[in-house]
């Protein structure tokens, strides 16, 4: 079984909009995932998609170091931000092996915009930071990285590279999956990441139209 899981925390941009969106475009381009659920702290009802309550108040994107708890998947798993798109065949997401995205604007870091593991191979990142939230959170935690902001990924990324733990990539696993949105231009996909202040919901042309795109 793969699943896919996704974090809506509220009091910001994202609703419940976000999750029904990304997952129409995930069971019409990567029907492999036949399990999709939503680590919230609101009510969600969306069709499809299973709704967890988190278990921490952790603000904006910390939210999303609950997707590592332990217990809630036992495949392959990948972690999946709402501001995704999917416009193509994106099965090769679900395909097991550990791995993320490459950060866009650091070579040889990871983003946590998608990451894909097995089961609990990676519930050590939640026991970690749940045992120091403040710690870890706070800008320096990590030592001298290359990002502006310090978040998740920052902390992700420090703390697999201090275990030896280096997930591939996936544009080297399957070049051509990945893409970014650039406004320049129509045609993108088949997994469109969104990155600065471009979203999908101020994409325009085929983008847009596929993120919209009914059931």
């Amino acid at each position: 079984m793969s699943t896919l899981i996704t974090v809506l925390k509220g009091g910001g941009r994202y609703d419940a909009t976000w999750v029904e969106r990304l997952a129409r475009g995930v069971r019409r381009h990567a029907p492999a995932f036949t399990r999709i659920r939503c680590l919230t702290d609101g009510p969600l009802a969306v069709a499809g998609v299973e709704r967890v309550p988190l278990r921490h108040d952790w603000p904006a994107w910390w939210a999303k170091m609950e997707a590592f708890r332990p217990g809630l998947s036992d495949g392959t798993t990948v972690l999946c931000d709402l501001d995704t798109v999917f416009t193509g065949p994106a099965d090769a997401l679900a395909e097991p092996g550990l791995a993320a995205m490459e950060d866009y604007f650091h070579k040889g870091r990871l983003s946590s915009a998608l990451m894909r593991w097995e089961g609990d191979e990676l519930a050590e990142l939640y026991a970690r930071f749940a045992a120091e939230p403040g710690r870890w959170m706070t800008a320096g935690s990590c030592g001298p990285v290359p990002n502006a902001v310090h978040g998740d990924q920052v902390v992700i990324d420090h703390l697999l590279r201090r275990d030896a733990v280096r997930p591939r990539f996936f544009q080297a696993i399957a070049p051509g999956l990945l893409d970014f949105y650039d406004p320049r231009r129509d045609a993108h996909g088949p997994v469109v990441v969104f990155i600065g202040a471009s979203k999908p919901d101020t994409a325009r042309g085929a983008v847009h139209a596929a993120w919209t795109a009914p059931a």
